[in-house]
């Protein structure tokens, strides 16, 4: 267990010197790690899972908050403790309040991605790549928050079936693991779970069909094991279609805004879905 664990406290308490996000650097997951050394947890805390130094870093990084804001249809803007912005799905019309310095895309449709991102937009991160021999793989370090994705299949959309044309996209800052599942078109296998390894945020598409319906939907989300999960993509009649598929082990809430802070302290105890305005 010493063998993953040490290098990644090394990296996250900053012995490791840092990288910057041109360069390609050997980055530890912290999300992969702590998923493999625990294969049996359920909604996987840093405070619930009792391996020793652990608890270092849940104390060291409890009252880091980042901030998540639901835009509308796919794209969160996500403001993490050390200042770094990025937008999910963005499109370019439903815009962040401020120019993000991150923006990741995917292109099953065009309300998930553009090809003239704003100019001021430091790192634009296709979910697909344009080489159909290859994946689009992502490692990026930018300031406090470590980025990768686990690309998936589209089977249809304006250009029809894409091989690893979406991407899911993982953002690993202060101690949390936060992912966006993008347009998911299919039901992952175990190599993919593997990839993404513990998620602590997740946000998921509910529409009824346009990704997935929402028992299949619903079957990624309890394997996912996230604690907090934010339904996007598409309000109305489908959400209540998504929520039907859990039982009451699951909290639904509705948030007061369109904004909320998380951090390993706030996070719930047990799976909590919240509908942000916009998804109500």
């Amino acid at each position: 267990m010493l063998r993953w664990f040490l290098p990644l406290l090394a990296g996250l308490f900053g012995l490791i010197s840092p990288v910057s996000a041109q360069d390609k650097p050997t980055h530890y997951s912290q999300c992969q790690a702590i998923a493999q050394a625990v294969p049996g947890a359920m909604f996987a805390r840093l405070d619930t899972v009792d391996i020793g130094p652990v608890q270092l870093l849940k104390t060291a990084m409890a009252e880091q908050a980042v901030k998540l804001t639901f835009i509308g249809h796919s794209t969160f803007y996500i403001e993490t403790p050390g200042g770094v912005t990025i937008a999910t799905d963005y499109n370019g019309y439903v815009r962040p309040p401020l120019t993000p310095r991150v923006a990741t895309m995917n292109r099953a449709h065009t309300t998930h991605y553009t090809l003239t991102p704003d100019p001021g937009i430091d790192y634009v991160l296709h979910g697909w790549s344009d080489d159909p021999a290859q994946k689009a793989q992502h490692h990026l370090v930018v300031g406090d928050t470590f980025i990768r994705n686990v690309t998936s299949d589209i089977r249809g959309g304006y250009s029809g079936f894409q091989k690893d044309g979406n991407s899911i996209f993982i953002f690993e800052v202060a101690g949390l693991c936060i992912g966006h599942l993008g347009h998911l078109h299919q039901e992952l296998s175990e190599g993919q779970y593997a990839e993404i390894g513990r998620l602590d945020v997740l946000m998921v598409p509910v529409d009824g069909g346009l990704t997935m319906g929402a028992v299949s939907m619903s079957r990624v989300v309890q394997r996912l094991r996230a604690s907090l999960i934010l339904p996007m993509h598409r309000p109305g009649p489908s959400v209540a279609r998504f929520l039907a598929m859990f039982g009451p082990d699951y909290d639904v809430k509705l948030a007061l805004s369109n904004s909320l802070e998380v951090s390993l302290k706030t996070l719930p105890d047990g799976p909590e879905i919240l509908l942000m305005q916009g998804m109500q």
